[in-house]
C-alpha cells in the first residue's frame, strides 16, 4: 500500500499526528459533542456538514460524501500523491520518511530544480529571443492570449542545436540528457533535443515541470515531440493540464480527455477547466486511475473520423478494468473536420459543453460499437453480439456495474438476465471477501432492522479497534459461511497483533484495496451501542457467529456418510453435538 514506505512507519506517523489539530490549520473546526465540524471545504455549503472524529482519526462530510485519515486529507486537499502527503506529514510532527522510501524522491530534486530552470528559459526565450516573435504571431494567430499562455508556462525553443549546453553549465550536461533536454551522439556529444518548438511544460501534482512538449511552428515533422521516458517523466502515467485543472477547481465534477496540448489551453481560456491530454500515447490503466482519484466521471473527446473511433476504441478497452461502482466514464464525438480548439472558438463554452452532457455513456458506446457488427434483427446476431461482449465485460471488476452491464446485455438481446449471467460466468457475488451493503438500516432505526451479525461485528471493531483483544481465535471462524467473514477474520488478526492502530490507520492499509470503500463506509455510520456496553455487544456478536458455525459444521458432518468421517470428525461432531445440547 506504502510503496516503499514500511507500513510500521505509516502505522507510528498516525499515531503522533492528531487529525484535528491537522485539518484545523486549514479549515477552522468547531467542537459539537464528541466531534468537530466545519462548513466541508470540499463543496460549497452554508451549513456545516463535514465532521471529524478525534477518536476515530477520520473525517466524513455528510454532503458531498469526502471521507479518509490524515493523510487522504491532505491528499485531496492539497492536491498531493500519497508519497508526498506522507512526507507532508511527516515534517509536520517531526518526524523522518525513512531513507528507502525517500532516497529516490531527494535523489531526485536536483533534476526537478534543472528543468524548472530549462522551463523558465524557454519563457524568457519567447519574449527576448529574435526569433520569438515567430512563435508569439502563431500563438496569437491561434487566438492564445498573454494571460494563458503564462497560466500554462508557454515558452520557446530557439533553434540551434547547443542553446541549453552554451546557457547551463558544463556540469548540467549530464543532468540535462537525465531529463531527457539534451540527446547524447554516438561520438559522445550532446544536442538539443527540442529545436524551434513552442515548449509546453508538463507538471506533475505537485506542480513540479516534468517533461515538456513541443510544437513546430511550421510544417515540419513530427508536429510534435514530447520528452523520453526520464526518472522524473513518465507518459504513461502523466496527464498534461491536471494540475492546472486542480488549481482552477477544488471540486472537479468531471474530467474532459482531449488529444493536444492546445486543446486544453485553449479550453481552459474559455472558461472549461477540466480537461487534459494524454501524451502521445493511448489512455492507460494508470491515467484512469489518476483521473478518478481526482473526479467520479471522465469524457473522452475524439474526432468523428475514423482514426477517432480507433482511439475511442483503445480508450474503452483500457477503461473497461476501472470501472468500478460509482465512477462514469462517456464518450464524444466531434463534427468532422473539427477539435475541442477549433470548436470551442467557433460555438463558445455553452455549446460545447452541451454537447459533453449529451456524450455517450460507456455501456451505450460499447453496445452500439458491437451491434453495428452484427445483425440483430435476428437471434444468430443477438447471440453474436453476446459472444462479442464476452471478452470486454470479463474485463470489468465484480460489482454494481457489471452487474447491470450484463442486465443491460439481456435487455437488448431479450435474454433472461439469470440465463445470459450463467452464460457469460458472470453469476458470481457482488463482492468477494466483504459483505454486500445492506439496505437495511443499522439497529436502533425506527424499522427496527439489524444489519448482518459480520457486518455488526466489523462495524464495532472499527469504532473501537480494541475489541479485537477479546478474541483469541479468529480463525475458529474460517469455515463460516457468511458474507464477509474472511475481511472480519483478517481485522482480527491485524488488530490481535497491532492493538494500538486508531480507526485511521486501520483505513490507511486497506487504502488500495476494494475492501478500503466498504469499510469507510461503516466508519461513517453512528456508532449506536454505548461505550460501556461495546465490549459485551462484541462478546454476544462473536458468541452468535460462533453459533452459526457450529450449526453449519454439525449439519455438513451430518449429511456427510458416517462411513467417511475420519477419526477427528467424529469426536468433532460428538463436540459440538455436547455443546450445541449444553451438556
Amino acid at each position: 500500500m506504502a510503496g516503499k514506505i514500511p507500513q510500521q512507519f505509516i502505522d507510528e506517523l498516525l499515531a503522533r499526528v492528531d487529525i484535528v489539530d491537522l485539518i484545523d490549520t486549514s479549515v477552522p473546526l468547531k467542537k459539537t459533542g464528541r466531534n468537530h465540524s466545519a462548513c466541508c471545504p470540499f463543496h460549497d455549503e452554508k451549513t456545516p456538514s463535514f465532521t471529524v472524529s478525534q477518536d476515530k482519526q477520520f473525517y466524513h462530510c455528510f454532503g458531498c460524501g469526502a471521507h479518509g485519515t490524515a493523510i487522504g486529507f491532505l491528499m485531496e486537499y492539497e492536491r498531493l500523491d500519497f508519497l508526498d502527503a506522507v512526507r507532508d506529514l511527516a515534517a509536520h510532527v517531526g518526524m523522518e520518511v525513512p531513507h528507502s522510501a525517500s532516497s529516490a524522491q531527494n535523489d531526485s530534486k536536483p533534476l526537478y530544480e534543472l528543468i524548472q530552470q530549462v522551463a523558465n528559459f524557454y519563457r524568457q526565450q519567447l519574449k527576448e529571443h529574435p526569433k520569438g516573435n515567430q512563435a508569439i504571431d502563431y500563438l496569437k494567430a491561434r487566438s492564445l492570449s498573454g494571460d494563458t499562455a503564462a497560466e500554462f508556462g508557454v515558452g520557446y525553443a530557439p533553434p540551434g542545436w547547443d542553446t541549453l549546453q552554451k546557457y547551463f553549465s558544463n556540469d548540467s550536461i549530464q543532468p540535462l540528457t537525465a531529463t531527457g533536454m539534451l540527446i547524447k551522439k554516438d561520438n559522445g556529444g550532446h544536442y538539443d533535443r527540442f529545436r524551434e518548438r513552442i515548449m509546453f511544460p508538463i507538471r506533475d501534482s505537485r506542480g513540479r515541470v516534468i517533461g515538456f512538449g513541443g510544437r513546430v511552428l511550421g510544417d515540419d515533422t513530427p508536429k510534435y515531440l514530447n520528452s523520453p521516458e526520464t526518472p522524473l517523466f513518465h507518459k504513461g502515467r502523466a496527464l498534461y493540464g491536471l494540475f492546472e485543472a486542480r488549481q482552477a477547481n477544488r471540486d472537479i465534477q468531471r474530467l474532459l480527455i482531449v488529444e493536444g496540448y492546445m486543446d486544453v489551453v485553449m479550453l481552459a481560456q474559455h472558461g472549461i477547466r477540466y480537461a487534459v491530454a494524454t501524451l502521445g500515447t493511448a489512455t492507460t490503466v494508470e491515467h484512469l486511475e489518476l483521473m478518478f482519484r481526482t473526479t467520479s466521471e471522465v469524457v473522452f473527446c475524439f474526432d468523428g473520423d475514423r482514426a477517432g473511433r480507433e482511439a475511442a476504441n483503445r480508450a474503452l478497452e483500457n477503461t473497461l478494468p476501472a470501472m468500478q461502482a460509482g465512477r462514469q466514464a462517456r464518450f464524444l464525438f466531434l463534427p468532422d473536420g473539427e477539435d475541442p480548439d477549433s470548436l470551442v472558438q467557433k460555438e463558445g463554452k455553452v455549446a460545447l459543453e452541451a454537447r459533453i452532457d449529451t456524450a455517450a455513456p460507456l455501456s451505450t458506446y460499447l453496445y452500439e460499437h458491437l451491434a453495428k457488427q452484427v445483425d440483430m434483427s435476428n437471434i444468430d446476431g443477438q447471440a453474436r453480439l453476446v459472444e462479442l461482449a464476452r471478452p470486454h465485460l470479463k474485463k470489468l471488476p465484480t460489482g454494481v456495474f457489471k452487474h447491470m452491464m450484463v442486465t443491460r446485455l439481456a435487455e437488448i438481446t431479450r435474454m433472461e438476465e439469470r440465463t445470459l449471467s450463467h452464460l457469460l460466468g458472470s453469476n458470481e457475488p457482488m463482492t468477494t471477501s466483504a459483505p454486500r451493503p445492506s439496505k437495511q438500516r443499522p439497529r436502533g432505526n425506527k424499522q427496527g432492522k439489524q444489519p448482518s451479525l459480520v457486518r455488526q461485528a466489523i462495524t464495532l471493531l472499527l469504532n473501537t479497534p480494541a475489541l479485537a483483544q477479546l478474541e483469541a481465535e479468529p480463525q475458529r471462524f474460517a469455515s463460516l459461511n457468511a458474507p464477509g467473514i474472511t475481511l472480519l477474520i483478517e481485522l482480527l488478526e491485524m488488530l490481535r497483533t497491532s492493538p494500538h492502530l486508531t480507526t485511521g490507520a486501520v483505513l490507511e492499509r486497506w487504502r488500495e484495496r476494494e475492501e478500503g470503500r466498504y469499510l469507510a463506509k461503516l466508519v461513517q455510520q453512528e456508532n449506536l451501542v454505548d461505550n460501556e456496553h461495546q465490549e459485551q455487544e462484541f462478546r454476544d456478536l462473536l458468541q452468535q457467529l460462533y453459533r452459526q458455525y457450529r450449526t453449519q459444521r454439525i449439519e455438513f458432518l451430518c449429511n456427510k456418510p458416517t462411513s467417511e468421517h475420519s477419526n477427528a470428525e467424529k469426536l468433532e461432531l460428538q463436540r459440538l453435538l455436547k455443546e450445541k445440547s449444553g451438556i
